[in-house]
This record gives C-alpha cells, structure tokens and sequence, in this order.
C-alpha cells in the first residue's frame, strides 16, 4: 500500500500531471488533499491501472478527498512557454483552487516551482509511493482522457480515443497523411525527420 504523506500537516496536497509527452491536446494537472484516515489499496500510478479502476477509483477520490482540482493548460499555451512551464502552471492553478488551501505540497517528478511560499517536495515516481500523488494522477488521466476522447469526434482520423494524443506510429502517419489540427502542439517535433524529407 501507498504512503499516506510526506509531512505531518493534514493538510497536504499531492499534485501531478498528464500528457506531457503527447503531440496533441493539454496537458492536464490535478490536486488533491485526502482526509487524514484516508486508506485504499487499490489507488496506485494511473498508468497502473485499467481505464475502468481509474474510472471507479476517480468517483471514490471525488467523493472522499477533503478538496481536489483539475487543470487544463491548453496547445497555445503549451506552444508558447514549453511543457515544463505549462506542467507547472496547470498544478499552480489546481492548487489555487483548493479549498482549504494546502499547507504542504508533494509533487510527482523532479521539478516545480515554488507556489505561494508553500513548502514542497519533489518525489521521483511519487505517483508509486504517496496515496495523494496517486490520486491526483488518477484524476489528471481520466479528465484528460475525456477531452481527448471528445476531440476525437472532431478529428477521428487521428484517433485519439485510443492514443490520446501520443506519438504512436498511427498517430505520426495520421499527421503525415493528413497534416496537424488546432490541437496539435505546433513545438512538438511531431514528425521524425526522415519522414519530412521532400524527394
């Protein structure tokens, strides 16, 4: 079973993200602050678990966390400060929201900025050790992989029901073939180069 928290405060938040990596879409942060006697085995790293755990383990986070947030930080954005300044600024935003406010923060990965003089700390693969960290990365994927499955009627070419927006080889042929969309991060490499040699 995951570790409950990091510090003593009752009131800390853990924070992650997802869809750093992906070509297309936000990438999409979430906090949250469980109660102090919160305990569950099931919650782990998102990536863990199927989409129908992350689907239940999402409405039993929403109902038993004492406060959580999700984030979008959208393409444009993305394009113009670069993913790790728009990672950091979707869990800025999360943690703007809660109610109460944190007065730790743990934060999946290794890098983040301080936000409003609240103490944190960076854990590597948090989101396999702190129950928080896990939660908020449960959240971050079923939200954004409910954006990415609505966009995908838009544009089902590319067919981000399935990839959500990551660079499998379908989805790089779908961009070769069909070139990009408003949801495409314009400063992602989106093609490999040998695929953009014009013979």
């Amino acid at each position: 079973m995951l570790k409950k928290s990091f510090s003593k405060s009752p009131f800390e938040c853990g924070t992650d993200e997802a869809g750093r990596g992906c070509l297309a879409g936000p990438v999409t942060a979430a906090a949250v602050i469980l109660p102090s006697r919160f305990r569950n085995k099931l919650i782990n790293d998102s990536k863990k678990l199927t989409h129908e755990h992350r689907e239940e383990l999402r409405k039993l986070i929403e109902k038993k966390a004492v406060c959580f947030s999700v984030n979008h930080v959208y393409m444009e954005q993305i394009d113009e400060i670069n993913i790790l300044n728009a990672s950091i600024l979707a869990m800025h935003k999360c943690i703007e929201k809660l109610q109460p406010s944190p007065e730790f923060i743990i934060v999946d990965g290794n890098r983040f900025k301080t936000y409003s003089g609240i103490p944190h700390e960076c854990v590597i693969k948090g989101d396999g050790k702190f129950l928080s960290i896990a939660a908020a990365s449960i959240l971050a994927k079923t939200y954004r992989d409910k954006f990415m499955t609505r966009i995908h009627e838009e544009f089902p070419m590319y067919n981000w029901k399935q990839n959500k927006g990551y660079p499998t080889i379908e989805h790089r042929e779908a961009i070769k073939k069909y070139g990009t969309t408003k949801y495409h991060r314009k400063s992602f490499k989106l093609l490999p180069e040998q695929l953009e040699l014009t013979l």
